[in-house]
């Protein structure tokens, strides 16, 4: 089964050209079946890249999907116009009466601001506190990690010596997991980040699934909440980190170049994606247990004991 997306959206010819199946609201509408409400929290500045790279993992599922692209309520951004932003994007205040099976929540560039001093921190509160009543299962990314288990842990933050930067070699370190079924013992994942959790103020109810010795931890989940939280970027696409430093040295920062992207440490070469079926497969293990356990009636969600 397809995904559906705003039939205008320009990474629908992106994911077409890919080979993702896209349905458009007239043919969803023939569907004799409830598909799955996926949202989608936006909070990075590049709207258009961002969503294409994860409605690409969430497109490749067997499922049918309705995909809803959210933004803050009150923020204005500077990288993406506003005409864009009201063509295919819900406001959360739009949204916040619904009810959904999953929610990803993106990273931001603010990881050098204290938490409490971000713009849209109140809202940000508002919104990880709505998804214990309408969501079924969330997962956090990279900032929206971080915010996540500050917020609902007071997991400490803290700055790391240098950037972690590339594509590092990770550990599985949890017991059995249906979230990492298919994974290999040691994948390659993307990572760029200043920040790490300080793994002693975790408590028992999150367990670290995948870590990595020298920058720390990947992905965590919470026993205590229907959540998941990933701090590194399995949904990027093969020129992300490329991009990024190629933006820093035309800024003049002399940045060190991404580890382990580029092959045999050469810039001039085109980067190769050697994380994308690791992607494929978290995203599709966790679209899987959300079918499996999410009600049938999409009221019901939230209603937990």
């Amino acid at each position: 089964m397809p995904i559906r997306i705003p039939d205008d959206l320009p990474a629908r010819k992106t994911l077409e050209t890919e080979g993702v199946t896209v349905m458009d609201s007239s043919r969803a509408a023939r569907q004799d079946i409830r598909p799955l409400q996926i949202g989608l929290l936006n909070l990075m500045p590049n709207k258009e890249r961002t969503e294409t790279q994860f409605a690409r993992l969430i497109g490749a599922t067997p499922l049918q999907i309705d995909l809803t692209l959210v933004r803050i309520t009150d923020h204005q951004s500077k990288h993406t116009s506003e005409d864009y932003l009201n063509s295919f994007y819900s406001t959360w205040e739009e949204v916040r009466e619904r009810k959904f099976d999953g929610l990803i929540v993106t990273g931001a560039p603010i990881a050098h601001i204290p938490f409490e001093d971000v713009k849209y921190w109140s809202e940000m509160v508002e919104i990880m506190n709505w998804t214990g009543t309408n969501v079924h299962h969330t997962m956090f990314i990279c900032w929206g990690a971080q915010a996540a288990l500050h917020h609902f842990h007071q997991a400490r933050r803290y700055r790391m010596a240098q950037k972690a930067f590339g594509v590092f070699r990770h550990k599985l370190t949890g017991g059995p997991t249906p979230w990492l079924r298919g994974f290999s013992d040691s994948p390659m994942i993307p990572v760029s980040r200043y920040n790490d959790i300080d793994k002693a103020s975790l408590g028992p109810e999150l367990e670290v699934l995948i870590d990595n010795d020298e920058i720390g931890v990947c992905l965590i989940e919470d026993h205590s909440r229907p959540a998941l939280y990933m701090l590194n970027h399995l949904e990027y696409d093969h020129r992300s980190l490329a991009d990024e430093f190629e933006r820093d040295v035309a800024a003049g920062l002399d940045p060190a170049p991404p580890r382990n992207l580029f092959p045999s440490g050469d810039t001039t070469i085109e980067p190769e994606n050697r994380w994308r079926s690791h992607a494929h497969l978290l995203f599709q293990n966790w679209i899987n247990e959300i079918y499996q356990t999410t009600p049938y009636d999409s009221a019901e969600i939230g209603m937990r004991d």
